[in-house]
């Protein structure tokens, strides 16, 4: 009867153990089926919504909130200081008396802009006109020295007509350029150098390059600098082509003063 009762025990036992194994068993497998996708999901190419999450902003801005102040008999809003962020509007930085750079702007020569202006000065050469660019990027440095000796010699009002305060000039981007013809270093940095036939083929296929002349002639009040037939600004073909074709300047491309 002992026998008996202690094979029942020792059977149930078995039983027992032989259930909780399959349980244990049971419960393992679904586990590791349940975190498949979680680990595929970490494996596998995101998705291109996912891609688009992790691409850097880019440099395009609303059109800017016109200043409350009224620039002064220069051009220049009285008082204002540098800002801490270039100014970007539909993707084109844009440098003025009114919107100006951050004094540690500093991006040096913009290789676009620089392989752009060689592709133009190779494409003139073969029509006999032997540009150089005598001056492109400038250090907001630079330009402090450069604008300070203008305004030691012509005084402020004179200086500020043809050259940018510190933290305002176009050559600070990089994307700026001043063109002459070689051999003809008179006539650099003068309006008749526009009235040239170099000046003239810079002018007429300029935008072919992407680039701009950004001081047109009759245009002062706009740009807040007399004509420059020698500054060239490369924003681009599409861009620079609907520039020349309409005859406007950069700030009225862009809808700003």
């Amino acid at each position: 009867m002992k026998k008996s009762r202690l094979l029942l025990i020792i059977g149930a036992i078995i039983s027992v153990a032989l259930i909780v194994s399959i349980f244990v068993v049971y419960n393992y497998k679904n586990k590791q089926v349940s975190n498949e996708p979680e680990k595929q999901s970490l494996t596998t190419e995101p998705t291109k919504n996912d891609s688009v999450a992790t691409e850097e902003p880019k440099k395009t801005t609303e059109k800017p909130s016109e200043p409350e102040q009224q620039p002064d008999e220069n051009g220049y809003l009285p008082n204002q200081t540098l800002p801490t962020e270039p100014t970007y509007i539909n993707g084109i930085l844009l440098a003025n008396k009114i919107y100006p750079l951050p004094s540690t702007f500093a991006p040096g020569e913009n290789k676009e802009a620089r392989q752009e202006l060689d592709k133009m000065l190779a494409a003139a050469k073969k029509q006999g006109f032997d540009f150089v660019a005598f001056s492109g990027y400038r250090s907001f440095d630079y330009q402090t020295t450069l604008y300070n000796n203008y305004v030691n010699r012509d005084g402020q009002a004179a200086a500020d007509r043809y050259s940018a305060r510190p933290g305002y000039s176009e050559h600070q981007t990089g994307l700026a350029f001043d063109i002459g013809e070689r051999g003809k270093e008179n006539l650099w940095l003068t309006k008749e150098f526009g009235e040239t036939p170099a000046g003239q083929w810079l002018l007429t296929n300029a935008q072919d390059y992407g680039f701009i002349l950004r001081f047109p002639k009759n245009k002062e009040d706009i740009t807040g600098y007399m004509y420059e037939s020698w500054h060239y600004r490369y924003v681009g073909v599409d861009i620079a082509k609907e520039i020349k074709k309409k005859d406007i300047t950069l700030e009225e491309y862009l809808g700003v003063k």
